[in-house]
């Protein structure tokens, strides 16, 4: 290989690691060693041209976004518009979901319309194109054609293995994961492990040539509080610490999707299991939902979970909308999963990074009433429009000429 191709190669490396360490507060070299030690992995397709993102220890937890399209509603347009609203309000990663229309097409778009690292899950594409007739050389065509894309991080749902199935008659809800569905109908109806799982170093072989990290699916994530951590859960978490290892040792980068519903007093347990079988890998989690009953709040639900989960150390948070267990989220229900996530995010990251300069900054523009400030603070990017009547005020509408903070500064300056 030629010398100075090399020496370009590791001055932009170089430079990468410079810019994410000062972007995320870590020194270089405490990145570096993390990201050797699969950690932190950086998302970028090596085919894309987007800055990569860090996901894992010690740097700010990111929020993920999804979107997509479904059998009995295909608007592109409609679906990219979501994508550029979770931009907007700063949803650090995107996933197409889609299973309705022209999957190649819609994913063409979002990639070219969009500028943040974008995940797909293809057991979708694989079903959907050959149903129960799919084998392991049609999922690997999908991978690849994804890969070739320009996809940058892909759910595999590897770790549900033919042993797991007669359990699943004894939970409540067995299997909420759609993808985890298709590979599980076919493992049934074939009589055969999962292929994911029998030939996950194909798979490895495939996403390493694109540098595209692999988001290891939890197909059997409980979908009841009743059902969270059990034995299922535990024994996927188990395959899923056999394949993070696997994965490594090619130099593939490994996120390890979690729950899922998980009461309280459980989401610190599921953590603390995750980064010990599973080496540290960052821990990418649905929510998690805290109760079952929340329906049209469960972003609500899921934000709570979510500030808990991260702050014990979990990675990345799936957003959680509205209109999840309802239907395909609208553009509102968009905004407000994102912004619901981007809360629990920035509470966590306030404990475990220590992160709090944005807050005492809102602490102090609240204490002058510099309602401009407020604003350009808020996680809420468009909240200065909607109260754009309090920009020149000295006080909001609650208490007018009785205001709080008015009083006590004329009072302390005498």
């Amino acid at each position: 290989m030629d010398l100075k191709y090399v020496m370009e190669n590791l001055r932009i490396y170089d430079k990468m690691l410079m810019n994410i360490a000062k972007k995320e507060g870590i020194r270089e070299q405490k990145l570096e060693k993390r990201i050797k030690d699969g950690s932190v992995v950086l998302v970028k397709n090596s085919n894309r041209n987007i800055e990569p993102l860090a996901i894992g220890e010690g740097v700010h937890t990111k929020i993920n976004a999804n979107i997509g399209t479904s059998p009995g509603l295909v608007d592109v347009d409609y679906e990219l518009e979501k994508a550029k609203i979770a931009v907007r309000y700063k949803a650090d990663t995107l996933m197409d979901l889609s299973i309705g229309g022209d999957l190649n097409e819609i994913r063409t778009r979002i990639l070219k319309e969009t500028d943040v690292p974008l995940g797909t899950v293809p057991i979708y594409d694989a079903f959907i194109e050959q149903r129960i007739d799919m084998d392991i050389d049609s999922i690997l065509r999908v991978i690849e054609r994804q890969c070739e894309q320009g996809v940058d991080f892909m759910t595999i749902h590897a770790g549900i293995t033919q042993d797991m199935i007669k359990g699943m008659k004894e939970r409540i809800i067995p299997i909420t994961s759609r993808g985890g569905s298709f590979i599980l109908a076919w493992m049934i109806k074939n009589q055969r492990e999962n292929p994911l799982y029998e030939h996950f170093d194909l798979v490895l072989d495939v996403v390493k040539e694109h540098e595209v990290v692999i988001s290891l699916g939890d197909a059997l994530r409980p979908a009841a509080t009743e059902d969270a951590t059990d034995t299922l859960q535990i024994q996927e978490l188990i395959n899923l610490g056999k394949l993070t290892k696997m994965a490594r040792k090619e130099g593939v980068g490994i996120i390890i999707e979690g729950p899922g519903h998980v009461p309280l007093n459980q989401i610190k347990a599921n953590v603390i299991l995750e980064k010990k079988i599973c080496d540290n890998a960052p821990f990418y989690v649905l929510g998690p939902l805290v109760t079952d009953i929340a329906v049209g709040y469960d972003h609500i639900s899921g934000a709570i979970g979510g500030a808990l989960a991260a702050m014990y150390g979990a990675d990345f948070l799936c957003y959680v909308t509205p209109a999840e267990h309802l239907g395909l989220p609208s553009i509102e229900d968009v905004r407000e999963g994102v912004i619901a996530s981007k809360i629990a995010a920035h509470a966590a990251d306030m404990i475990k990074l220590g992160d709090t300069t944005r807050d005492l900054d809102m602490s102090n523009a609240r204490k002058e009433l510099n309602w401009h400030q407020m604003f350009e603070l808020s996680i809420d990017v468009d909240m200065k429009t909607k109260y754009s009547n309090l920009i020149d005020k000295k006080a909001c509408t609650m208490c007018g000429e009785y205001c709080a903070l008015k009083i006590v500064e004329e009072y302390l300056r005498n």
